[in-house]
């Protein structure tokens, strides 16, 4: 690509500086130092966020906990009392909780990053910063959110435990923040890459909030990954965080749930492919989403 670049020299006896001006690349021009300079930025929108969530509220940050215990309780109900859905002879608030706080740490990051530029256009409009910052401040409070739900989780394990459940907690747990990582990465992945789209096409927003909650159901999250027939299991595990969310209960839950390395690697890979296609896509389209809004 060819670049203009414009170099004025100044120098006299107290100083020097050059002032050069040029054409950048617009696809693989993703600057991740500079990104790195601004992360007392960065800071201060995790905690505005953090704050505003929960300003003027009765239960405040406990709100994380008591949204997916209540689902938790409802899916349990609903899914286990009534219509004795099979959990593969797990405590149903184990078998459940753990997939609906993965799935919610998914879309929470995916929805909120896919409406980037029409949620900021105020800001940015008026500020420079690097513009995403936005989507990983979106990605560090899910993070937060889901430690809050992991902890929760930790406290019913060992709850289960000294009631002596059917509970087998594998060594495999060290690997909780790389399956953690692995979900926000996913979603933020996708999520700039629908940023791009919702930007210019406003309604398909409203397309990707349902088909998130289709989505969910094509998860194991109410049912367990075995009790799909073996012919339709494939498309199952087409979808990456059917992996994850089996994977999961296998490290902290131990009984019939197994790892597929081969589902994981799936998984991986879908990520990096997500995450550089979007950075890249995020990067281009950052560049004229003032004209769009």
């Amino acid at each position: 690509m060819s670049q203009n670049v414009i170099t004025t020299n100044h120098s006299n006896e107290s100083d020097h500086w050059d002032i050069e001006i040029k054409a950048k690349p617009r696809l693989l021009d993703i600057d991740l130092k500079e990104l790195w300079r601004y992360r007392d930025l960065l800071a201060q929108f995790v905690r505005r966020d953090f704050v505003a969530a929960y300003k003027q509220t009765i239960l405040g940050p406990l709100w994380h906990l008591a949204d997916p215990l209540a689902t938790t309780l409802t899916y349990a109900f609903i899914f286990g009392f009534v219509f004795n859905m099979s959990t593969n002879e797990m405590p149903r608030i184990l078998f459940y909780l753990p997939g609906i706080s993965l799935w919610t740490l998914f879309s929470n990051t995916l929805l909120s990053t896919s409406s980037t530029f029409n949620a900021n256009a105020g800001i940015f409009g008026k500020v420079y910063f690097p513009r995403l910052i936005v989507p990983v401040n979106v990605a560090v409070n899910s993070l937060i959110a889901f430690s809050m739900q992991l902890l929760l989780f930790i406290v019913l394990v060992i709850i289960y435990l000294i009631a002596g459940a059917n509970v087998r907690i594998s060594w495999l747990i060290i690997f909780t923040p790389l399956i953690t990582l692995l979900t926000t990465l996913i979603g933020l992945g996708l999520g700039m890459l629908l940023a791009s789209v919702t930007n210019k096409y406003r309604d398909l927003s409203k397309l990707v909030s349902v088909s998130m909650r289709l989505m969910m159901f094509a998860t194991p999250i109410i049912y367990p990954l075995s009790k799909i027939p073996e012919k339709y299991r494939w498309v199952i595990e087409l979808n990456p965080m059917t992996n994850i969310v089996e994977c999961f209960r296998y490290v902290w839950l131990g009984g019939n749930y197994s790892v597929s390395v081969i589902g994981l690697i799936y998984s991986i890979v879908i990520m990096i492919i997500v995450m550089v296609l979007g950075a890249l896509v995020f990067n281009k389209a950052e560049k004229v989403a003032m004209d769009l809004v």
